[in-house]
C-alpha cells in the first residue's frame, strides 16, 4: 500500500516548500543541482573545528550515530544566535542544551540575586560550574545582553551541503539504485524566519521514487521565531520533547549512562526536524505560546510512517502487522512498505513557572488509519498496543530548593498503565554531586514517539534505579561513578523470562597542563539472554562483562595533536576477550590551508560478543561509529582543503582489513566527498 504525497497537505508542503526556496526550481532539477558541487550556495561562516570536537566528545559515548548529527545542528544554531546568559530566563538559558537543570537553575538563580555577569570566568564561581564547563559554554553565550543576528533581517543567508559516499566493494544485484549514498541539507534564514529541507538516498535505493518523482526521503520545514506571545512557529517537519520524554521524545535519546549528568536534563520544546529518520518525526504544525509564567505548545502531525501489513479478509491488507523502522528501500519488498500507513498525532503541553518550581501537563494522542494487532501466539508481545488509538495523560514537575534539584513526571494511558520516573541532584559542595533517578514503566504503558530515560527501545517493561557522583578530588583531577540496576518484568526480546541487568562504571580525568588530557574508564555490565543448551522454555544465561579504557590527548603545537587509546574487554561466561590499539594523527599545515586527520587502529577479539566500539572523525553529518570484531585493522585519513574564502573540499578514505575464525582477510574500504562553496 503506498500513498502519495498529494494525500498529505504536510507531505506536500515538503515539496512545494523546496520550489520556493531555490527561487521556484523544480525538485528535479533542485536535486540535479545538488549532485553538483560546483553550484553549491554558501553559508556564512564555517563551522569551527572547536565545536566539531565538542560535538564528537559528547557523541563518543553513544552508540547512535545520528546524535552526532543532532549535536551539530545544535552547536550550528548556538553559533549564529548565542544564548542571552544575564536574561535569567530559564528557557533562553536551556538552549545550552549540554547543561543539567540544576546547571540552568543556578545561572538563572545567580543572576537574580547577585545581578548581571561581567565576565564569562565568572561562571566558574557557580555552584555546578568550573572551568571546563565554563570554557565549553564560551563560544555560545553572550553577556552583553544582545546576539548575532543578520544587520539586515531581509537579507537572506542560504547553507546548501551535499555529501557523497560508497563502499566500492560493496555490490547488490538485487538492489534498485546505485550503491552511492546522497545526503543534501538546504537551509537559509532571513531575520526570525527560517527553513530548509533534507533529501537522502540510502545505498541501493532509487534516487527518485514514488509517483510525484522525489528523493526517497524529503523532509522540510518552515520557522518563525518571536520575543512575544508567540514565541515559535513550525510548518512542515518538526521534533517535540516535553518534560522527561515518556509521552513523546522524538529529539535526542535518552539512553542512561552511570557517570553522565546530561540526561537528568528534562526540555520542553519543539525544533524543525533536519535529521534523517524516516519516521521518528512529527509533519504538520506546531505553536510555542508565552503569556508571563505560563507556556502554551500546540501541535499536529500527519505522517505515513512504514510498515509491514496484513490481511484478515483474505482479499485486502487491512491491519498492521509491526512497523518497519530502518528506512531502507531498496527492494520492491521493502518499498511496499514505504508510507503504509497514514498517522496523526495532536497533543497540548502546558506549563506553569513559579520561582523556584516548574509545572507541566500533556495530553497526547495517536491515530492510525488502520489497526495495530498484536500476534497471538507470541508471549513476550501480550502487552504491546493494539487498536486504532492512543492517548497519554502526563503530570511532571521540577524544583530547586538551595543546592538540591527534584524532579519527577507521572504518565498514564487508557489501560491505566503508568510510566513514572523520580529523580533528584545534590550538589553538598562545589566540588561534590549526588544524582539518583528511578523509573517505573508498566509492562502495558506504550507510547509512538516517547523515549523515557531507560534501556529498553520503548518506554515500557522497565524498572530501575541509578545513582552517581562526580568529585573534584585534586586541581584538575574529576573522578565519577555510577551504578544502574534495573529489572524487566515482562518477557522481552532473546529473554522467555522475567530479567534483569547492570551497568557500574567510573571514570577518572586528568588535566596537568591545558595541553594534555589524560582519562581512564572502567566498565562492569550485566545482562541476561536465553541460553541455546535447554528444549521447551530457554534459561536465562548471565552474561558479564569488564572492560577498561585509557586514553590520552596531547597538543604537541597549536596546529598538531595526537591521541592514544586502549581498550580490553572480557565477557563471561564465554570467556571471549578483545583488545583495541589505536593512534589518531590531527595535524594543520601552516603553509598551506590543509587539515589532515589520520587512525590507524588494530583490533583483536574472539568473536562477536567481545567486540568494541570507537567514534571516528568523518564529514560533516556523516558520522560512523564502527563495530570491531574478529582479528584485523582498521585506518582512514581524511584531508580538508580550504580554497581562499569561499570554497572547501573534504575527503575520507578508509580500509577495514578483517579475519574471522582464522579465514581468509576481508578487506572493506569506503571514500566519501564533501564539497561546498561560500559567497
Amino acid at each position: 500500500m503506498n500513498h502519495r504525497f498529494d494525500r498529505n497537505i504536510f507531505a506536500t508542503f515538503a515539496q512545494t516548500f523546496a520550489f520556493f526556496a531555490v527561487k521556484k526550481i523544480s525538485i528535479t532539477f533542485l536535486i540535479i543541482i545538488s549532485l553538483s558541487p560546483c553550484f553549491v550556495l554558501g553559508q556564512e561562516a564555517k563551522l569551527s573545528e572547536e565545536i566539531v570536537s565538542i560535538a564528537e566528545e559528547l557523541a563518543a559515548d553513544d552508540s547512535d550515530p545520528q546524535a552526532a548529527e543532532s549535536y551539530i545542528d545544535r552547536f550550528y544554531e548556538l553559533a549564529e544566535n548565542p544564548v542571552n546568559i544575564n536574561s535569567s530566563d530559564e528557557k533562553e538559558i536551556s538552549r545550552l542544551f549540554f547543561l543539567s537543570d540544576f546547571q540552568i537553575k543556578a545561572i538563572a538563580d545567580y543572576i537574580k540575586s547577585t545581578g548581571r555577569i561581567i565576565s564569562v570566568y565568572e561562571l566558574a564561581n557557580i555552584p555546578g560550574f568550573d572551568k571546563e564547563t565554563t570554557e565549553l559554554i564560551i563560544p555560545f553565550i553572550s553577556i552583553t545582553g544582545t546576539v548575532k543576528r543578520d544587520p539586515d533581517p531581509v537579507r537572506m543567508r542560504n547553507t546548501l551541503l551535499t555529501n557523497f559516499s560508497i563502499r566500492p566493494g560493496n555490490t547488490d544485484s538485487i538492489s534498485l539504485g546505485s550503491q552511492w549514498k546522497i545526503l543534501t541539507k538546504y537551509k537559509f534564514i532571513a531575520g526570525s524566519f527560517s527553513g530548509g529541507f533534507t533529501s537522502e538516498k540510502d545505498p541501493g535505493e532509487k534516487f527518485f521514487s514514488g509517483n510525484t518523482s522525489v528523493p526517497d526521503f524529503l523532509s522540510a520545514y518552515f520557522t518563525y521565531k518571536g520575543n512575544g506571545f508567540v514565541r515559535k512557529l513550525i510548518i512542515g517537519d518538526y521534533s517535540a520533547r516535553f518534560g522527561q520524554g515518556t509521552a513523546i521524545n522524538t529529539g535526542f535519546r535518552t539512553a542512561l549512562s552511570p557517570t553522565a549528568q546530561g540526561y537528568m536534563s528534562a526540555r520542553d520544546e519543539i525544533r524543525s526536524y533536519t535529521s534523517t529518520d524516516e519516521n521518528n518525526f512529527l509533519r504538520g504544525v506546531a505553536a510555542e505560546l508565552n503569556l508571563e509564567n505560563m507556556g502554551l505548545t500546540l501541535f499536529y502531525s500527519k505522517n505515513y510512517p512504514d510498515a509491514n501489513l496484513g490481511s484478515l479478509s483474505g482479499s485486502s491488507e487491512d491491519y498492521i502487522e509491526n512497523f518497519y523502522k530502518a528506512g531502507i528501500h531498496n527492494t520492491n519488498s521493502l518499498l511496499r512498505k514505504k508510507d503504509a500507513v497514514s498517522e496523526t498525532v495532536s497533543g497540548i503541553n502546558l506549563s506553569y513557572h513559579l520561582s523556584n518550581l516548574k509545572l507541566g501537563m500533556v495530553w497526547l494522542n495517536n491515530g492510525f488509519s488502520l489497526p495495530l494487532i498484536t500476534e497471538e501466539n507470541k508471549p513476550e508481545k501480550i502487552f504491546n498496543f493494539s487498536g486504532k488509538r492512543n492517548n497519554i495523560y502526563t503530570l511532571y514537575y521540577n524544583s530547586l530548593i538551595k543546592r538540591i534539584l527534584i524532579f519527577g513526571e507521572f504518565s498514564i494511558n487508557e489501560t491505566n498503565a503508568h510510566a513514572f520516573v523520580q529523580g533528584l541532584s545534590f550538589r553538598p559542595s562545589d566540588r561534590l554531586a549526588f544524582n539518583w533517578l528511578y523509573r517505573n514503566y508498566n509492562s502495558g504503558f506504550f507510547s509512538f514517539h516517547g523515549n523515557g530515560p531507560g534501556h529498553n527501545s520503548v518506554t515500557g517493561n522497565e524498572q530501575g534505579i541509578l545513582a552517581n557522583f562526580t568529585f573534584e578530588a585534586a586541581k584538575h583531577l574529576f573522578i565519577s561513578g555510577g551504578c544502574d540496576s534495573y529489572y524487566f518484568p515482562w518477557l522481552k526480546y532473546r529473554c522467555s523470562s522475567p530479567s534483569m541487568g547492570k551497568r557500574q562504571e567510573i571514570r577518572v580525568k586528568y588535566l596537568p597542563t591545558e595541553k594534555i588530557i589524560i582519562e581512564a574508564s572502567y566498565n562492569h555490565r550485566v545482562s541476561m539472554t536465553d541460553g541455546s543448551d535447554n528444549t521447551g522454555i530457554p534459561q536465562l544465561v548471565r552474561v558479564t562483562g569488564n572492560s577498561i579504557k585509557g586514553t590520552f590527548r596531547y597538543s604537541v603545537t597549536e596546529n598538531f595533536k595526537i591521541t592514544s587509546r586502549v581498550d580490553y574487554k572480557i565477557t563471561d561466561p564465554s570467556g571471549s576477550r578483545g583488545m583495541l590499539l589505536l593512534q589518531d594523527l590531527n595535524y594543520m599545515f601552516r603553509s598551506v590551508p590543509v587539515t589532515i586527520w589520520a587512525r590507524y587502529c588494530i583490533f583483536n577479539t574472539d568473536n562477536w560478543e567481545s567486540r568494541l566500539y570507537t567514534y571516528e572523525n568523518d564529514l560533516l553529518y556523516c558520522f560512523s561509529i564502527p563495530a570491531l570484531s574478529g582479528s584485523g585493522s582498521r585506518s582512514y585519513i581524511m584531508a580538508k582543503w580550504e580554497i581562499g574564502d569561499f570554497a572547501e573540499l573534504r575527503v575520507k578514505y578508509g580500509l577495514t582489513s578483517q579475519v574471522e575464525n582464522m579465514k581468509i582477510p576481508e578487506y572493506k574500504d569506503e571514500a566519501k566527498v564533501q564539497f561546498m562553496v561560500w559567497f
